[in-house]
């Protein structure tokens, strides 16, 4: 089985590591503070020397666990900073805690906690205390992280679901509908003659529904599987792509496909799961692209370690469609007359393409959309399982 490969083509971010922000204008009280927060491990420390110095970093870093803040400071102090950190949407979330070497006057507490506070410490701070709080809020954060990706997981597969939903209601039932009309008409139609268009009717039909099926099949495999088990063995890059070819000029006779092959074009590979990636990618052009511009397919194998893939059609993509081209559905709402497919191939492309080690990218400017593959001459797991 081949390394997990997540749903969407660009992967759900995992939780990202623990921030903690230091703002203090004495550089050797950061140096101590950042020592004590880091024998741990795994927190990233964001140190500060005034408060304009502080609110940068904010504007860089997101998602911060815990702000360690001087109240004396000139310029700026620690609650004219906690103030402004409150104001903003984006930092009013994060736990402050002030640290002061000034007298214990129970005014200044007030005005910490009114600056939103969750403690007031004073100097020399008890390096065990201070790391004890300290990680109680990285905990806090660790836990909240987890919580925001699997809502996000949840969502994302919710989202999936309902797509699988609304194109099994209504792209399979396009052809159903047409083998059924064929077969109530083969039953009244004596005319041997149209008996033969009937049939061809019915199994083409049958034979996109039976593609739409494999699609939904590969989406599932990949989703519960963690991606998709491929049989590589030796193939022969050219002769797969003119069998793709073949297939697809004999379907569309009025479309010119120019192909040019370059260079050695053998390797190790699952040749069935790399025409399922040519089919796509030439049928795509083939359909979507500029009718009166030919479509390009190039095949260079004069690299020892990759052999590139590379189509292009006229007509460009809509620049909002790129960043989500191969995620499964694209969040797209079934259309009417719609007849190709489910819109799962170039997600289920880039799976196949990721499976056997390369990757896929596109490119639409200047009137041309040009997808270009590469794929590594022997694909991951080939020698184990040839040597099996």
């Amino acid at each position: 089985m081949i390394p997990p490969a997540p749903l969407p083509s660009h992967p759900l971010h995992a939780a990202p590591g623990i921030k903690c922000l230091l703002v203090d204008d004495v550089p050797e009280n950061l140096i101590a503070l950042e020592a004590l927060l880091e024998q741990r491990g795994g927190v990233e420390i964001l140190k500060a020397q005034s408060g304009p110095e502080a609110l940068e970093l904010l504007l860089e870093h997101s998602d911060v666990a815990l702000a360690l803040l001087d109240v004396q400071m000139p310029d700026m102090n620690g609650f004219e900073l906690a103030e402004l950190m409150r104001g903003s949407e984006r930092t009013r979330h994060i736990p402050l805690i002030f640290m002061t070497a000034g007298s214990r006057e129970q005014n200044w507490q007030f005005r910490g906690y009114e600056s939103g506070a969750v403690d007031f410490l004073y100097k020399p701070v008890d390096p065990h205390m201070l790391h004890s709080k300290a990680q109680v809020f990285f905990e806090l954060h660790r836990r909240k992280q987890a919580l925001a990706l699997a809502l996000q997981q949840r969502t994302e597969a919710l989202r999936v679901n309902e797509m699988f939903m609304a194109v099994l209601g209504h792209d399979l039932r396009t052809p159903l509908m047409s083998i059924s009309a064929a077969a109530t008409m083969l039953k009244r139609q004596p005319d041997t003659d149209k008996v033969a268009a009937m049939a061809d009717r019915l199994l083409s039909s049958s034979q996109r529904m039976g593609g739409m099926i494999e699609d939904l099949l590969d989406v599932t495999r990949i989703r519960q599987a963690g991606g998709l088990a491929l049989k590589p063995a030796p193939a022969d890059m050219q002769a797969l792509v003119q069998r793709i070819l073949e297939e697809i000029q004999t379907s569309f006779p009025e479309r010119q496909i120019n192909p040019m092959l370059l260079g050695d074009l053998q390797g190790v590979w699952d040749g069935e799961r790399i025409c399922q990636v040519m089919t796509n990618l030439v049928g795509n052009a083939v359909h979507h692209g500029t009718p009166t511009e030919p479509v390009q397919v190039l095949l260079d194998g004069r690299c020892a370690d990759v052999v590139v893939l590379e189509v292009a059609n006229g007509g460009t993509i809509d620049p909002d469609l790129l960043p989500q081209l191969f995620d499964p559905f694209r969040g797209r709402e079934p259309s009417a007359g719609r007849q190709q497919g489910l819109g799962l191939g170039l997600f289920i492309a880039h799976q196949i393409v990721l499976a056997h080690g390369g990757d896929i990218d596109v490119r639409s400017q200047a009137g041309v959309t040009r997808f270009r593959v590469t794929l590594p001459r022997v694909a991951p797991g080939a020698a184990a399982t040839q040597a099996a």
